[in-house]
């Protein structure tokens, strides 16, 4: 080296691609809310992929800060509890709802409320702490109330319901699969009988955990009635502690 040249440090790989080292985004605030609704008369004949579809319209009227699954097809960070039986009314529904940014509950369910189709109803807004269990894997009953309509002259409903309740076992067959109904029965009670409208108002509650789930209809079925002849309404969704 020639006499008062001065020697450069040799370029390390690390300095070399310092300033290509990508920094880490900020982590996304997540918030939870718990919503609960009521779906009138104007969504009975919503299916359950539909009526999901219809939460995700009112959420983009809404314009609301809505949390997106990651990967090649991102959706909505939404989860609803169970899904209700086509033809059906309910008061109690449930579904869970993520967003960037937090927002009053009470805010949140009006701005929902305002982009909500007719037959959707916001009950209550909670927000819920991010730790809790899914949903869907919380409901462990469901409970009902079915108007029948067009009872049989002299139908003796009080001692078929007995008969039903005493049984040791009511198999059942659906979607080509036999399955015994009489454990899914938790509760069932005549509530109300009008003779002389050919009418009565049962009560009943049903397992609905995965995989062995009472429904209304088949109930109503097995008393020898004609689920078509009924309106159901579900009142009240049971979760697990």
């Amino acid at each position: 080296m020639p006499a008062g040249e001065r020697k450069e440090p040799a370029m390390t790989m690390e300095s070399e691609h310092t300033d290509q080292i990508p920094t880490a985004e900020p982590a996304v605030s997540l918030h939870r809310y718990r919503l609960e609704y009521a779906r009138g008369p104007e969504m009975r004949y919503v299916g359950h992929l539909d009526t999901q579809l219809v939460w995700e319209r009112t959420m983009r009227r809404a314009r609301l800060p809505v949390a997106f699954t990651q990967g090649f097809s991102p959706r909505p960070r939404f989860h609803m509890a169970s899904a209700l039986p086509l033809g059906f009314t309910s008061r109690c529904e449930l579904c869970d709802l993520w967003l960037n940014e937090p927002l009053d509950a009470e805010d949140l369910r009006e701005k929902l409320q305002k982009a909500a189709p007719p037959g959707l109803v916001l009950n209550s807004v909670t927000e819920i702490p991010l730790t809790l269990p899914a949903l869907q894997t919380r409901v462990i009953s469901a409970e009902y109330n079915a108007l029948l309509l067009e009872l049989p002259l002299g139908f003796d409903l009080e001692g078929v319901l007995q008969h039903l309740l005493e049984a040791t076992a009511l198999p059942r067959t659906r979607r080509d699969k036999t399955y015994d109904l009489r454990p899914l029965i938790e509760d069932l009670r005549l509530h109300e009988l009008a003779p002389d409208k050919g009418s009565a108002l049962i009560t009943m509650r049903l397992a609905a955990r995965e995989g062995s789930t009472g429904r209304p209809d088949e109930v109503i079925a097995a008393l020898g009635l004609d689920p078509a002849a009924a309106r159901v309404e579900r009142t009240k969704l049971i979760l697990t502690e």
